[in-house]
């Protein structure tokens, strides 16, 4: 049998296979509360070794597009409750990826109208999603922020342990995955050219990751570490992102996350979504010696890769032992059952992009299974 469609212990879950279905954001959680139409999605795609949810913020102020979920109030928790209970009954495994995204967002959906907040008061130059009263859609340039504050800072780490809580004893994930990619909060803090602070947060690179370490053992504290997973970017450019010297910066990071016993590291290859040998300031990444890294410092978590792989190529990932666990996005997006698709060598549905964010089942719910197709 091939590796890849083999069962895998992740932690204390049991996973079918080793394909993951990335965190994919859709902009269908009006008021930031998931819908009835999100557990007939996720349901769908229950097939998976592992589901990770869409990025769903960890408060108000961490919300930085129109119609992302949360995980902060009540209603979130209850809504979100549904989804992992229709997961749960597909015999799926689900854990919820918490997100902050710092400085990528814009004063409209800022509790009062306030500037969104980041490590240092540097706008990026990218742009959010914003969803007018009449439900259209458009993307819009962030707004500038503020830097955090070092009580802010604990108040932030303590909302990623609320949430981390909310989910795990309020709706029902089978764990949760910690967002520092793509240029949000977690990222901001890393990478130097985001971050010009002066104080235990800023500088050299053991400050810049005090952010991501000090979150993860918020986490580990409140649900353990068994139960966590932590995704990182070390080259995307995603959200104006760029650092002076990536491989010491990650190599540094995965060092501190190998003294913390999580379930795994998810690392996003190249740029998101795009080119994956992808340089910044003429240097290549090297993500093997990244893993040697995390293991030569005692790290025994999974190591998951993501961005444009294939089957020939997670095949490849798995049977030769650079990869524990391969996740697939929009594959999975337009595939709800993937994993019998590639196990069989099955066509696959094609995606279609004019329907990706916002809007209703139509390029949601309605990609057909093979049995439909």
């Amino acid at each position: 049998m091939v590796k890849l469609f083999e069962p895998f212990k992740l932690g204390g879950i049991e996973l079918p296979n080793r394909l993951t279905m990335a965190p994919l954001t859709r902009n269908r959680s009006p008021g930031a509360v998931p819908t009835a139409l999100a557990a007939k999605y996720y349901a769908q795609r229950a097939s998976s070794g592992l589901i990770i949810s869409e990025a769903t913020a960890i408060s108000h102020e961490g919300q930085g597009y129109a119609d992302v979920p949360g995980l902060y109030a009540e209603e979130q928790i209850a809504a979100w409750r549904s989804v992992t209970e229709a997961v749960h009954a597909h015999n799926g495994r689900i854990f919820a990826q918490l997100w902050h995204v710092g400085r990528i967002s814009h004063t409209s959906l800022q509790p009062g109208n306030a500037s969104p907040v980041g490590p240092s008061a540097i706008r990026a130059k990218a742009k959010t999603f914003l969803i007018d009263n009449l439900g259209n859609g458009a993307f819009i340039e962030t707004s500038t922020p503020r830097a955090l504050t070092l009580e802010e800072v604990r108040r932030v780490h303590d909302d990623y342990r609320r949430a981390a809580a909310a989910a795990i004893n309020g709706a029902d994930f089978d764990g949760v995955e910690l967002h520092a990619a793509n240029g949000y909060l977690i990222d901001q803090f890393l990478r130097s050219g985001s971050n010009n602070r002066t104080d235990q947060y800023g500088g050299p690179v053991e400050n810049r990751v005090r952010f991501l370490t000090e979150a993860v053992d918020a986490i580990i504290q409140e649900i353990g570490g068994s139960r966590l997973g932590v995704r990182l970017s070390p080259m995307t450019p995603s959200n104006d992102m760029h650092d002076m010297d990536p491989q010491h910066l990650f190599e540094a990071a995965v060092r501190q996350l190998a003294k913390r016993d999580i379930a795994y590291v998810h690392i996003v290859e190249g740029s998101t979504g795009g080119d994956r040998e992808f340089e910044q300031a003429g240097q290549t990444f090297d993500y093997r010696a990244l893993k040697v890294a995390y293991r030569n410092a005692g790290g025994r978590g999974a190591w998951m890769v993501n961005n444009g792989y294939d089957r020939e190529m997670a095949v490849r990932a798995v049977e030769s032992g650079y990869a524990d666990l391969v996740a697939f996005g929009r594959l999975f997006l337009a595939n709800p059952d993937l994993v019998a698709r590639l196990a069989g060598g099955h066509p696959l549905n094609p995606m279609r992009k004019d329907v990706l964010y916002g809007g209703g089942e139509v390029g949601y719910t309605d990609y057909p299974f093979l049995a439909e197709g």
